[in-house]
């Protein structure tokens, strides 16, 4: 069967990368790839939510399911680098290469070809949005109650089980100084950028530190990233306002709002800026509170993934939903085809020996459960 799920998958996989669902620009609807996914899933009940902007998510389910499947079946821009066209699948002897077939629409293809090939009870959340960094699907979901022992969540993980990941935080700092012209000697302190590339030079230093100091099992540091710096109109003008965008990236271990405080706290003048934090999603395992008593769920994904017979990989750098699975107190664990290396790239590619080892998996699982 191994050789007809690889090709189910393959198929699935071209009409799947042929679907533009590029986020941004957080423009997709309940049709185009939606309406491929439900003319897959045959015979099983079907919930379509459309929350706006982009954010669609489509609930498929057989039978009395013990366990969610969840994937996002957006990508992210297609990089100006490749060679190909993006959206037209090239299938080698080794390899899947288009946009999303890492990411991860290789295994929602994996997926696809085992319901075909298995049966078996199985919950399906297919979700638009995680790309555009809202996961206003996956929160929406997770607000209301659902009784799944497990959900499994979808990414790049080479076929292992991986039960921990770090938590993300982005943040905005907007910088104030004085306008004036740059021949003043008051120039060094009253230029908001000046402020503001003090500001990431001691962070930079701080994650440098953190890098050689503060560690979790397999992982380091705490993945500190300024993404932009604007400000200014020419070199003659001392800049009155300047904003970095930047992000972080806690250890499963740490207080993710008191490593944001820590980074906030290296501004050299505090009066000086003024912070707006931007996403935030929890790492992997979150603790799922019910009442006043706190959880830590991990043992149980563990548990789970020797029960079924998976590989257990090590923590990931990478963050995922399924700790806002593990936040509403769901058992969540990390599983799919692909390396996150590939993910984000120009000739984004996906191994074949990985796509036919994870439908295999689902469909082992299908059949188990």
């Amino acid at each position: 069967m191994s050789t007809q799920l690889l090709a189910a998958t393959l198929r699935h996989l071209e009409a799947l990368v042929a679907y533009d669902t590029q986020n941004p620009p957080r423009a997709i609807g309940p049709d185009g790839i939606f309406d491929y996914l439900t003319r897959q899933l045959q015979g099983f009940h079907m919930e379509l939510v459309n929350l706006g902007d982009g954010c669609v998510s489509l609930l498929a389910r057989r039978g009395k399911p013990r366990f969610l499947f969840n994937f996002h079946i957006d990508t992210v821009p297609a990089d100006a680098g490749w060679a190909s066209d993006p959206q037209r699948l090239i299938v080698t002897e080794e390899r899947a290469i288009g946009l999303g077939a890492c990411d991860i629409k290789g295994a929602s293809a994996c997926m696809l070809a085992a319901v075909e090939h298995a049966g078996g009870d199985v919950a399906l959340l297919f979700t638009s949005d995680e790309e555009a960094g809202q996961s206003r699907c996956v929160r929406a979901f997770c607000g209301e109650q659902h009784a799944y022992e497990a959900v499994f969540v979808a990414e790049p993980t080479g076929a292992r089980a991986v039960l921990e990941h770090r938590g993300i935080i982005t943040c905005t700092g907007t910088f104030s100084g004085r306008a004036g012209h740059a021949s003043s000697p008051t120039a060094l302190e009253d230029n908001a950028l000046h402020h503001a590339v003090r500001w990431a030079a001691t962070a930079v230093d701080e994650a440098t530190r953190a890098a050689q100091e503060l560690h979790y099992r397999n992982l380091s540091g705490i993945c500190f990233n300024v993404g932009v710096i604007e400000g200014g109109t020419k070199p003659n003008v001392i800049a009155s306002q300047a904003s970095v965008r930047w992000g972080v990236r806690p250890l499963p271990n740490q207080d993710a709002l008191a490593v944001l405080a820590g980074i906030q706290d290296c501004a050299p003048d505090a009066a000086r800026v003024s912070w707006q934090r931007g996403f935030f999603g929890p790492p992997l395992p979150a603790l799922a509170r019910t009442s006043d008593d706190a959880q830590d769920v991990a043992p149980k994904a563990r548990a789970l993934a020797l029960e079924l017979g998976l590989d257990v990989g090590e923590a990931v750098n990478f963050w995922t939903e399924a700790s806002l699975f593990s936040e509403a107190g769901h058992t969540a664990i990390v599983y799919g085809p692909g390396d996150i290396a590939q993910a984000h790239t120009a000739g984004e590619w996906v191994a074949l020996e990985q796509l036919a080892t994870v439908a295999a998996t689902y469909a082992r699982l299908l059949q188990a459960v």
